[in-house]
């Protein structure tokens, strides 16, 4: 679905700005119907706006026609706009596309991430700790075959929320094993997000083996990825890097 449909991937905008978000899609013409949903922290995913090419006028429900505005101006695209952004107008904004034949089919886009930012606030890339597992973790478990040990990765005292987090086990990406948060948290004025990595015991006590947590952070111009890296066994810091 999402490759179909293709919208604004990450808008970010100042208190009192205006966001607006295209969204257009390869799936014909037949599916003129466009429909904005957006779902904010804490709460469920909420249809604002549906839109159409069969008529001028758009159905905005109970929302506020003042706080939201949207264009349809073909059967393969449109826009849709946030006036006057507040706080807590941040979250993720949908597109999602259907044909008039098939309203109970609807294909969505990747969604929008919109960032109301805080000109208080200095834009801050995390910094990153990688923590040794617990020598008490599994040691009482007969089956050695059982035998896990977790990895934990910290980010923190970054501003605004736009990460991504992965890890490397001897230099290549592993999916397996991988908890991450699903979501950043505040933490008075920068926010923080951990994630953790379960191997077997045998792979942490295999000696030269290296884990890296890599953590990807969206300055607003540039992608600027930290990592932190540690020793199976000895757990010594191999480096603490920066890329952009």
């Amino acid at each position: 679905w999402v490759c179909d449909v293709n919208q604004t991937p990450i808008l970010w905008k100042n208190k009192g700005d205006n966001a607006t978000i295209h969204c257009n899609h390869t799936k014909g013409i037949n599916y003129f119907q466009m429909y904005w949903y957006r779902q904010v922290p804490g709460e469920n995913i909420k249809l604002i706006v549906f839109t159409t090419t069969a008529k001028p006028d758009h159905d905005f429900g109970d929302f506020d026609k003042k706080k939201f505005s949207a264009t349809k101006p073909d059967a393969e695209s449109g826009t849709f706009t946030v006036e006057n952004l507040e706080p807590g107008d941040q979250g993720l904004y949908f597109c999602a596309v259907s044909q008039h034949s098939d309203t109970d089919t609807s294909y969505f886009g990747g969604g929008t991430k919109l960032t109301v930012l805080d000109p208080k606030r200095e834009i801050t890339p995390p910094t990153v700790k990688v923590f040794q597992p617990s020598s008490k973790e599994c040691r009482n478990l007969k089956d050695e075959k059982e035998r896990k040990k977790t990895l934990l990765c910290v980010a923190r005292d970054f501003y605004p929320d736009h990460v991504s987090i992965f890890w490397q086990v001897n230099a290549k990406n592993v999916t397996k094993g991988v908890a991450t948060d699903p979501a950043a948290r505040l933490d008075d004025k920068t926010y923080f997000i951990t994630s953790r990595l379960r191997v077997h015991a045998e792979v942490w006590t295999s000696p030269g083996t290296n884990f890296s947590c890599f953590v990807t952070f969206f300055d607003g111009n540039k992608t600027i990825i930290k990592d932190e890296t540690v020793f199976a066994v000895e757990g010594m810091f191999m480096w603490n890097s920066e890329i952009t």
